[in-house]
């Protein structure tokens, strides 16, 4: 067991694995759904063009589920591009999505926009949905708005990251998204977990689902296993 309380397998579940940098391509998706299956990862994310390709390859894995981007990874596409592309992977065959916030629009205080973004997406289909706030970029105060937008919008998760900024879940980010959701939306932290103290430092603040890059899931599915 891992801190006394979950197994190698459960923290494995929580997990997310992705393959969505520009030169990913077929053989790195398929190593990625191979490593999924090897070690019981709860999902891997490809970027959209993928999302037929890896629903194949995923074919009698059921315990995987399959996710993707929208508006990835700026969040200023238009309203209109967002919603289609969410339809599109839904009939591609993904079981949920990221869609990037409008940042821009957030720190430029235009709220009613970024509500009325994330809540024309999200309707848009009946799959969950998982919103990045790339933490990096915003302050205190930004960061809560965006939380309270998110549990509104009827987003099944908060994410922290892209992975892309700086930095992307801090303990501090954790802390506040936490202390402001109080529960009432799941919490994904993304963007620089490396090892198995802070991934279980983040569970204890309320975490139940995790990105983290191949490498670093694997060292540490293997350092819970080891306990």
């Amino acid at each position: 067991m891992a801190d006394n309380a979950l197994s190698y397998r459960q923290i494995a579940k929580m997990i997310d694995i992705s393959a969505v940098q520009a030169p990913h391509g077929e053989q790195d998706i398929r190593e990625l759904v191979q490593v999924a299956q090897t070690y019981g990862f709860g999902a891997i994310h490809v970027l959209p063009a993928w999302v037929s390709f890896t629903r194949a390859l995923l074919a009698g894995s059921t315990e995987i589920a399959l996710g993707a981007p929208v508006g990835f990874p700026s969040g200023g596409s238009h309203t209109l591009i967002k919603r289609a592309e969410a339809v599109q992977l839904v009939a591609d065959g993904v079981d949920e999505f990221d869609m990037m916030l409008n940042v821009g629009k957030l720190r430029s205080h235009d709220d009613a926009y970024v509500l009325d973004d994330l809540r024309a997406v999200i309707s848009a289909v009946k799959v969950p949905a998982k919103v990045i706030l790339e933490t990096h970029y915003l302050n205190d105060d930004e960061i809560r708005r965006a939380c309270e937008m998110c549990i509104q919008a009827g987003a099944a998760f908060i994410k922290t990251s892209t992975g892309w900024a700086e930095t992307g879940a801090t303990i501090e980010n954790i802390t506040l998204i936490a202390e402001c959701v109080r529960g009432r939306i799941g919490i994904k932290a993304a963007g620089g977990i490396r090892d198995l103290d802070s991934l279980m430092h983040m569970y204890r603040l309320g975490v139940r689902r995790f990105g983290i890059n191949v490498q670093a899931a694997v060292d540490i599915v293997q350092a819970a296993r080891s306990h």
